[in-house]
């Protein structure tokens, strides 16, 4: 009877540091910005603007003192219902939106091929005060990118695609968006996935150190991918089933209460 104690005693001890192996987790895993204590104080970052890119949707809206001078500058609005993906509905009017093509360019009316691509919002504000000044005196000119959208997939709470209201959002403003991360994400290799005047690049963020703020990556460009790669537990639970930890307790309970029967 000592012999089947001391036997059961040992599977339960082993099962019990199965059982931790599977629940633990390091803080080096979990926590962000771990080093941010160490970090300098940064310089004012309100300066980022993202660049225009080939398939992003530009309202343009052109305005001067004397608003007929400004007309001919200002792509038609329709009066009609419908849910055209090149327009955007303003009450009972609809403004016609610039397609950026292939080349980066959009056709502007009088003006003709203007090439936007890769630059900034203010570098096009300012070609266009440059341009339009020809014939109309100090111009006002309203821009604003309709399509701008991030994606989040993987260990995120809730995955999907996210429009963007403003102009730029941070890495983190985009994960907040999908509820954060589970608890079976990586924090330290997230990708990034990000199309440049038509070339992919695919770029690693570890947000468990702070220095990433510092990234071209930190604030993210229209349409980027964000992929949350599972950790070892999540990939292991897949393999094994999710309820493994479970019923390693459960057994090793059962075997607690044979060791008190038999005992």
């Amino acid at each position: 009877m000592k012999i089947k104690s001391s036997f059961l005693i040992k599977i339960t001890s082993i099962l019990s540091l199965l059982f931790l192996c599977f629940s633990c987790a390091s803080r080096q895993d979990v926590v962000y910005y771990q080093n941010i204590d160490s970090m300098n104080t940064q310089q004012n970052s309100s300066t980022y603007e993202v660049k225009i890119q080939s398939d992003d949707l530009l309202m343009i809206l052109v305005s001067a003192d004397d608003p007929e001078v400004a007309i001919p500058f200002n792509l038609k609005t329709y009066s009609i219902s419908g849910n055209s993906k090149l327009d955007v509905t303003r009450g009972q009017e609809t403004v016609q939106l610039y397609l950026v093509d292939q080349s980066g360019s959009i056709e502007f009316p009088i003006i003709g091929k203007l090439k936007v691509g890769g630059l900034t919002r203010t570098e096009i504000l300012q070609l266009l005060q440059n341009k339009l000044s020809n014939y109309i005196k100090n111009p006002i000119i309203n821009l604003r990118i309709m399509n701008f959208k991030v994606s989040l997939q993987g260990e995120v709470n809730l995955p999907g695609t996210y429009p963007i209201n403003s102009e730029r959002v941070t890495l983190i403003e985009a994960l907040s968006m999908g509820k954060d991360l589970t608890i079976y994400g990586r924090r330290d290799n997230i990708l990034v996935i990000r199309e440049t005047n038509g070339v992919k690049s695919y770029n690693r963020v570890d947000i468990t150190k702070s220095d990433f703020i510092n990234s071209p990556f930190y604030y993210l460009a229209q349409n980027d991918v964000v992929y949350v790669e599972p950790n070892k537990t999540r990939v292991n639970s897949s393999a094994v089933g999710p309820n493994t930890s479970v019923i390693i307790s459960a057994v090793s309970i059962l075997v607690s209460l044979s060791v008190l029967i038999f005992k």
